[in-house]
């Protein structure tokens, strides 16, 4: 049922994004409803903060404010996030309440990386593909770096009678049918 849910964004107070998803995950577990709500997220970048001459890691909030949950949108599920603690409702809903919250696209998860897509690479360093979408679509070279965990593929290019490095995403290429 967990392939229903949709990720909806949540405006809490400031500063009570941790409070609110933490309120939110333990409901969840006190009424057993993880079939329905199988996710909570507040999404952090770790960014090196220079203080005093010193430099350490800290964890920041790309969207202070607000926390995504992946949920099946019922009566029960709007009503346990919406009555939440520090929780001023979703975003994409109007001030009354009365319709339902609009869910973010695909391509908003995607742009977000709230989400992993899993892409299968069927292709190694050194082998020829095809370039299939984007401003070279149709052009074939040389996968010279590959970045997985970065979604990332270096492929050299011969454009023009040079060769051409050029970094694409991992769903941009596909391999040569030989």
């Amino acid at each position: 049922m967990s392939d229903a849910a949709k990720w909806y964004v949540v405006h809490t107070y400031s500063g009570y994004e941790n409070k609110v998803a933490s309120s939110i995950e333990k409901a969840v577990e006190n009424r057993k409803l993880h079939d329905l709500i199988p996710a909570v997220n507040i999404p952090t970048e770790t960014v090196t903060e220079v203080k005093d001459g010193k430099s350490r890691e800290v964890e920041r909030k790309l969207f202070p404010g607000y926390v995504l949950v992946k949920m099946v949108m019922t009566d029960e599920t709007w009503y346990l996030v919406r009555n939440t603690r520090g929780c001023t409702g979703f975003v994409g809903q109007d001030k009354s309440g009365g319709s339902k919250p609009i869910p973010l696209t695909e391509d908003e998860i995607a742009a977000m990386g709230v989400e992993k897509r899993e892409i299968e690479v069927n292709y190694a360093v050194g082998d020829s593909v095809r370039v299939i979408d984007g401003p070279l679509a149709g052009f074939i070279g040389v996968v010279s770096a590959l970045e997985p965990d970065k979604n990332r593929v270096n492929v050299t290019v011969s454009m023009f009678g040079r060769e051409t490095p050029v970094e694409l995403e991992l769903d941009q290429v596909e391999t040569l049918e030989e």
